[in-house]
């Protein structure tokens, strides 16, 4: 997102990034708006009794039935507005807190004309866009972007290859010093 200040002077919104793996691939689980007539990450307002990761996975839960692991830091902050320009509220832009969630099982949604339906990272892309204004549309498909480059920069914690012996120390349990498994 582009200013700081814009996002202090905006009202803020939750909203959960769900997704699943499926094989090397990974799939976002969207929602239908309220109108129905575009899609949208399960979003909605804060609350003074839980934290935003909270809030966004109770947004989860309401609107797409989704279940899983929710971080507990935003990944992303993007623009998005509601409204059109001529209703009398208008359009109103708010900044949304963007949380990785990664289902690990759905159920039905309390909101049931939300069609939560899964999508592939490049249907998602396109589906977004769809109906909205290009600057909106840009900001939905870079967390699109941002999801995927932190759901792929898994960090390799164990060592590659087997563990070798150094000289001075024990061995690890049950492995010889060249790493392998005592028989």
């Amino acid at each position: 997102m582009g200013s700081a200040r814009a996002a202090r002077s905006l009202p803020l919104q939750v909203a959960a990034i769900c997704y699943r793996r499926r094989g090397p691939a990974v799939e976002f689980l969207l929602v239908n708006t309220n109108g129905g007539n575009k899609w949208t990450f399960p979003k909605g307002a804060t609350e003074a009794n839980l934290s935003h990761a909270q809030a966004a996975e109770r947004e989860a839960l309401e609107e797409a039935g989704a279940v899983g692991v929710i971080e507990p830091r935003h990944f992303h902050l993007y623009l998005h507005s509601k409204g059109v320009f001529w209703q009398p509220n208008g359009v109103q832009e708010f900044v949304v807190k963007a949380f990785l969630m990664e289902v690990t099982h759905t159920r039905k949604p309390g909101e049931t004309m939300r069609n939560p339906t899964w999508f592939t990272a490049e249907e998602a892309r396109k589906i977004l866009a769809k109906g909205r204004e290009l600057k909106y549309a840009a900001e939905l498909q870079t967390v699109i972007d941002r999801a995927l480059d932190h759901v792929h920069a898994v960090k390799v914690i164990a060592p590659l290859g087997p563990r070798r012996a150094v000289p001075g120390q024990p061995c690890p349990r049950n492995e010889s010093p060249a790493g392998f498994p005592h028989p």
